[in-house]
């Protein structure tokens, strides 16, 4: 049996939703952050040598890495449902979403949190260029979303489920006004009417309301 191990309002929320979306059966475990750093308590940290969240465990396997875990979970026990297989003509979408969520969007963004911990001034140019690759990214996920229903094409896949995190929850830590950007509120709207997440974030993160507006 699969325990997903979750932080409260983390990224593991990803790893509750893709079990949601493809039936699979798994006990959840929930850890709360501490009180006074917000960080994982060490029960957390001590699942893996890096301390951070997601992480499930699967027999003796203690597995974390968002991507990796749901690549695991959607070849091992979802038959590759919500992947793009490769001979798709959308698998070069697919692939490029899937890891844009942490490849770029959450670093730029969580660079502006660190420098600003540090003390780094507003102007500072660390912050001005990430700032500035945040802004191109929402700039590029607005045009996107007035193309296609969803990120990799016309179905949802597990590259929304990787892209939504940054898009909804990150933002009560990193605050962003939607208003300019119709069509990533259009598409948050069509997240939040699905069952899967709705299940996923009630048993998840039952004391917060998901930030889909």
């Amino acid at each position: 049996m699969i325990t997903v191990h979750h932080l409260g309002i983390s990224q593991s929320e990803r790893v509750v939703w893709l079990c949601e979306e493809l039936g699979i059966p798994y006990t959840l475990k929930r850890y709360d952050r501490d009180p006074a750093t917000k960080l994982a308590p060490a029960d957390y940290r001590a699942l893996h040598p890096m301390g951070i969240a997601p992480v499930i465990t699967d027999g003796d396997l203690v597995l974390t890495e968002s991507g990796a875990i749901l690549e695991y979970l959607i070849a091992r026990y979802g038959d590759g449902r919500l992947a793009v297989a490769p001979a798709r003509p959308n698998f070069a979408d697919y692939l490029f979403w899937y890891h844009f969520a942490n490849g770029t969007l959450m670093p730029s963004a969580m660079t502006g949190i660190f420098s600003s911990m540090g003390g780094l001034a507003a102007d500072h140019p660390i912050l001005r260029v990430f700032g500035q690759r945040t802004e191109r990214a929402f700039a590029l996920i607005e045009r996107r979303l007035d193309e296609v229903p969803y990120f990799a094409g016309d179905e949802f896949t597990a590259a929304d489920i990787m892209m939504v995190f940054p898009l909804t929850t990150m933002r009560g830590f990193v605050p962003r006004d939607l208003a300019p950007l119709p069509h990533l509120r259009d598409y948050l709207e069509r997240i939040g009417a699905r069952p899967g997440y709705q299940r996923a974030m009630a048993k998840g993160d039952p004391g917060m309301t998901p930030l889909l507006s």
